[in-house]
């Protein structure tokens, strides 16, 4: 496999070209396809730096010319497009009983979507960090096959990382101090790409942003439905870490004192009242008669089986779920006024029982009229959206102007 190395980071942070290849890539993206003359007018760059920049990024094939078109004024312009054909980057996501895979170009197009059924919770952090360098190896090896360079990989993790990429803990998998992106950088025997960890929520609002139904917007949350409950939260189009990395952790905020007891000691967490274990235990209280629950998708099936048929007992136990599900929103709502909440995994799938009543809720605790303008709907994503946004993560340095360099 072709390493990767990225050129230096300039000392600068204001460093002209780099900065200015960012630019030049962003308007690209956006606007393709577009002109040389295009850049120039909408960013402000003048014709010769634009020019410069772009033959510099299709010779390292960042960008290719597709033509040429006559509908304008003057003289027919040569137009332009991302190309990123030989580059791929890998997303990673650790769920509740799988592991996913997946691999994007640098246009964002799906190379490959795989998903391995795996008990995460019931495994060891050697187990599963085994498992991922297993599944990742077979992913490399399917996109270098394909002639392409892999520029990085970005695994998601329902629980705290630190500054440093490591696991201080993460309930929902049972991990406590984990050292995963070294672990994991050893179990791929130093790949030559940038190996990183986030949030699964961090992870899947970065998604959301680049291809989910508010893409382009600045203040966005995405709301985790799994094991864990997470928010991934965008403000002014920054992703909000925290002092340490430990923001989002929205699951852990306790709503009713004298609810059930949560992995982390409190009661009445949010995490305990609408989580996936939550929602079973509450929906189908038989499920765990053979023992714990280790594959989730058929209970969801049973609950949607049961909803669909306009069971009571399931319907009215959705809208409770719901309401708990808008009392946390509001929380969110109030603190940082997003413009929308979004919201994934069992949530997005349970949608049509649990939103209705979860809007109503968010209303009446938001202390602006019309809950600020927040809107709250269902991820049109699907079950991929943390690997699809570590894929997105990995493009990070490119898409930031630095070029990668085989």
């Amino acid at each position: 496999m072709i390493s990767i190395h990225t050129e230096p980071q300039p000392s600068d942070l204001g460093d002209v070209r780099v900065t200015n290849r960012a630019v030049v890539l962003r308007h690209v993206r956006r606007h393709a396809p577009c002109s040389r003359a295009d850049i120039a007018a909408h960013t402000g760059l003048n014709k010769a730096t634009v020019s410069s920049l772009v033959t510099e990024l299709i010779d390292r094939r960042l960008l290719r010319e597709t033509g040429l078109t006559e509908n304008r004024v003057g003289r027919p312009a040569t137009m332009l497009v991302l190309d990123g054909e030989p580059y791929a980057a890998l997303g990673m996501e650790i769920g509740a009983d799988e592991l996913v895979v997946v691999a994007v170009d640098l246009g964002g197009n799906r190379l490959l979507t795989w998903r391995r059924a795996f008990a995460a919770p019931s495994a060891s952090p050697t187990e599963t960090i085994r498992a991922l360098a297993g599944l990742a190896r077979r992913a490399v090896g399917r996109v270098t096959g394909q002639g392409r360079t892999v520029l990085g990989l970005t695994v998601g993790v329902p629980g705290l990382v630190d500054t440093t990429g490591a696991v201080p803990l993460a309930a929902a998998l049972g991990w406590q101090d984990v050292a995963i992106t070294s672990e994991l950088r050893t179990a791929l025997r130093d790949p030559g790409f940038t190996v990183a960890v986030d949030t699964d929520a961090n992870l899947a609002v970065l998604a959301e942003q680049r291809h989910g139904a508010y893409a382009g917007t600045a203040d966005l949350v995405h709301l985790t439905g799994g094991v864990a409950v997470g928010a991934g939260v965008l403000a002014g189009g920054r992703l909000l870490r925290g002092s340490r990395g430990f923001a989002g952790e929205i699951g852990h905020v306790p709503l009713d004192p004298a609810g059930p007891r949560c992995s982390c000691g409190r009661r009445g967490c949010l995490a305990t009242l609408t989580s996936l274990p939550a929602v079973i235990r509450r929906l189908l209280p038989d499920a765990e008669n053979d023992g714990p629950v280790l594959d989730w998708l058929p209970e969801v099936e049973r609950v949607l089986t049961l909803a669909r048929q306009e069971d009571p007992a399931v319907v009215g136990g959705l809208a409770e779920i719901g309401r708990h599900l808008g009392h946390g929103v509001s929380v969110l709502a109030n603190l940082l006024n997003p413009e929308a909440v979004v919201v994934g995994g069992h949530f997005a799938t349970l949608g049509p029982w649990l939103l209705p009543a979860a809007r109503a809720e968010l209303a009446a605790r938001t202390l602006a009229p019309d809950a600020g303008g927040c809107h709250l709907d269902a991820s049109t994503l699907g079950p991929t959206a943390t690997a699809l946004g570590g894929a997105t993560a990995a493009l990070a340095s490119v898409e930031a102007g630095r070029l990668p360099v085989p």
